[in-house]
């Protein structure tokens, strides 16, 4: 029996170049071969601790075994030997999930072989193309990547088939209060949404921001205007409190200046709307008809 195999995305093709060469289908179910897809017992694949997805929809997953019930499995997972009889999953776990819940004993498999580095690899990679993984999914797939296969964005874009700026945006979704990843992986709020709030620099801004999201049901276009309004807002404010501290300054100069000319201390003390007073202090009779001969009163 032959099985009509799937067109590889480039980035994966790439990772697993030279590994499927020669390779024959068996379905022998006992003697599965690297390179090969076989029927492999369902009790001899185990999870894969890379997995990047971890939420599985039930409802999601029973309509898939539904389907497999009637069509059977259409695309075969992908698999790692690890050792005779032992085969762990490098994608495909939500097929081997659902094949489980129709009742299969066996399961169709590309069986590769893979050390934990290029199994993570090859799991992150194949799940990003072919997993409908959420942003934050994608987000945390792109961050193992290359953190865990040292690997920069540049050759993290080629792999995974994206431009960096679409790289940069999933991976500045780690940079944001947890509450606000989570409403993200839970679809509270779009990636749109998040993307809005990072241009935002203050965390408690942030949260205001993504409450008034919930509680108002804003829309992406609506939160890029509050952003830019906020950014605006705390621009003036700087600004203000610029102008407020040189003022000061010149009025603490302004001060010493006069302290030095009359020999007592002078406060000058300036309100907001412009007007103020100019306080003289003296310490005697004399000191008072000094400072005033000083002034050249009449």
């Amino acid at each position: 029996m032959t099985v009509k195999r799937n067109a590889l995305g480039r980035g994966l093709s790439a990772l697993l170049e030279n590994t499927t060469e020669n390779a024959t289908d068996n379905f022998s179910g006992n003697k599965a071969l690297a390179g090969s897809v076989s029927n492999i017992l369902l009790s001899l694949v185990e999870a894969n601790p890379f997995q990047p997805r971890v939420d599985f929809n039930d409802v999601a997953l029973h309509e898939l075994s539904e389907s497999i019930k009637h069509q059977g499995i259409i695309q075969p997972i992908t698999v790692r030997k690890m050792g005779h009889d032992h085969y762990q999953i490098i994608s495909g776990e939500r097929r081997f999930k659902a094949s489980k819940l129709a009742g299969l004993e066996s399961i169709p498999a590309y069986v590769r072989i893979a050390n934990d580095q290029g199994m993570l690899e090859m799991a992150l990679v194949e799940n990003i193309q072919r997993e409908n993984l959420n942003a934050l999914e994608i987000a945390i797939s792109y961050h193992r990547l290359m953190d865990e296969c040292n690997i920069s964005q540049e050759e993290l874009a080629d792999k995974v088939g994206k431009d960096r700026t679409t790289v940069t945006n999933y991976l500045r979704l780690l940079k944001l209060p947890p509450q606000i990843q989570t409403a993200v992986r839970d679809g509270k709020i779009t990636m749109g949404h998040a993307r809005a709030i990072i241009n935002v620099n203050d965390v408690g801004l942030q949260l205001k921001i993504y409450n008034d999201i919930i509680q108002n049901e804003l829309s992406v276009r609506k939160v890029e205007d509050l952003v830019r309004e906020t950014a605006r807002n705390k621009a003036g404010k700087s600004s203000s409190a610029k102008d407020a501290t040189k003022q000061s300054i010149e009025l603490k100069n302004i001060e010493e200046r006069l302290t030095r000319k009359y020999e007592t201390k002078i406060d000058i003390k300036h309100r907001t709307n412009g007007s103020g007073q100019l306080v003289f202090s003296y310490f005697s009779t004399d000191d008072l008809n000094r400072i005033i001969e000083l002034l050249d009163f009449d």
